[in-house]
């Protein structure tokens, strides 16, 4: 079993480190998630074999920015203004949050190799004839303010050589989460809930798709009932009970049936996807249970694509979701007795920074002149080196 990284931090302890000897191998990885609540900012060492996260950073989205986010979702007016608008004002703070990373360790701009920023993802369209994504905040930006090399728009080029450009994680899950003694599933559970399949007899056949809603229909759907962002712990969604009617007309829905590779997004998920789906059943449902049916959603359509796969193995929980108490309960009781569900954690890395680690990690391949694509995943005709690189 390949060795991991420990001690990682949480989302709410950065690491003290002064006294640190600095390599020349720090990469910082910039992300916002679709759930758009905020940047992951993570300081990763690479200079031995085992990546390890030196320090992080969480800048919080004030409300009102977050919602010009969601705004951008959804075709409506004037998009092409709030849209420029918006590329810039995120440029500036996804530079702010690296260069805040970097300040409350005292580590110099200099001492740091690459940023590697995903931006915030405000439109992914992977379906032909026009296949297109978009994620936004300025990399031109960054690497003005930060002084340091800045790699970003990684989907792209994966799209341009017949990919869907999503998801990227899996050749990093393959990199450190491989066993030679069990199958593994990696889950990652932010506003969208995507899985890597590691199967331990076959090291190289890395299997990997976007599973459908994770946090975004159960965010949504509490703020627009309760006007709060997330159902924090999944409280709310554990009073009520299971819609059956409600949840076998989502389940219905032909993305759940689709053949990997596959990626979608907001854009697909959202309440008006949900909203059409009660409709058609033409019952009253209480709200309460609606968050219960769709925290359900999540969980089965999960546990649902882990079984077309693998007959048992570990599920490694990483994202925002893992967070939700109840959701986790579910996956647990939905996965056993074959598969044990545990947060990453257990395997050294916290899972709130695996994605920034990742965006480090894919500034580090594309510096070096590196794949990091794997088109078993996105469907894309070839490995290639992905992102541009903007020079400070």
């Amino acid at each position: 079993m390949r060795k991991l990284c420990h001690n990682q931090p949480s989302k709410k302890n950065i690491l003290n480190l002064p006294a640190m000897n600095l390599s020349n191998e720090l990469y910082i990885g910039l992300l916002s998630g679709t759930s758009a609540d905020g940047i992951d900012a993570a300081l990763v060492d690479f200079s031995a074999p085992c990546p390890a996260i030196i320090a992080t950073h969480y800048a919080p989205f004030p409300r009102d920015l977050r919602e010009k986010i969601h705004s951008l979702y959804q075709p409506s007016t004037n998009e092409i203004q709030r849209l420029g608008e918006l590329d810039v004002i995120l440029g500036y703070t996804f530079a702010k949050a690296a260069l805040e990373l970097l300040k409350n360790q005292s580590i110099p701009a200099t001492a740091v190799k690459g940023i590697g920023s995903h931006g915030q993802n405000i439109r992914h369209h992977p379906h032909v004839p026009h296949c297109f994504t978009i994620q936004i905040g300025d990399p031109n930006i960054i690497a003005a303010q930060t002084g340091i090399t800045t790699v970003a728009d990684f989907r792209r080029k994966d799209i341009a050589l017949g990919g869907q450009g999503a998801p990227l994680v899996p050749a990093f899950h393959q990199k450190i989460f491989s066993s030679l003694s069990v199958n593994r599933a990696i889950v990652n559970i932010g506003g969208i809930a995507n899985i890597t399949l590691l199967s331990c007899a076959q090291l190289d056949d890395v299997i990997g798709f976007d599973t459908g809603p994770g946090n975004a229909l159960i965010d949504a759907w509490i703020y627009l009932q309760k006007n709060e962002i997330h159902d924090k712990d999944g409280a709310w969604g554990a009073k009520g009970e299971i819609h059956l009617d409600l949840l076998e007309r989502l389940l219905s829905d032909p993305y759940f049936h689709k053949s990997a590779p596959k990626s979608t997004g907001r854009e697909y998920f959202n309440l008006t996807w949900l909203e059409k789906h009660i409709s058609t059943l033409n019952k009253k449902i209480k709200p309460i249970d609606i968050q219960t049916t769709i925290t359900e959603l999540t969980a089965q359509t999960i546990i649902k694509s882990i079984r077309n796969y693998f007959l048992d193995g570990k599920i490694l929980i990483c994202g925002g979701g893992v967070h939700n108490t109840y959701l986790m309960s579910r996956l647990i009781q939905l996965a056993a007795p074959q598969f044990e569900v545990v947060s990453t954690e257990k395997f050294g890395i916290h899972p709130d920074w695996i994605e920034a680690m990742l965006f480090a990690w894919l500034a580090r391949q594309t510096l070096m002149g590196l794949p990091s694509n794997l088109p078993s995943v996105t469907g894309a005709n070839k490995r290639s080196i992905l992102g541009g690189i903007y020079y400070p």
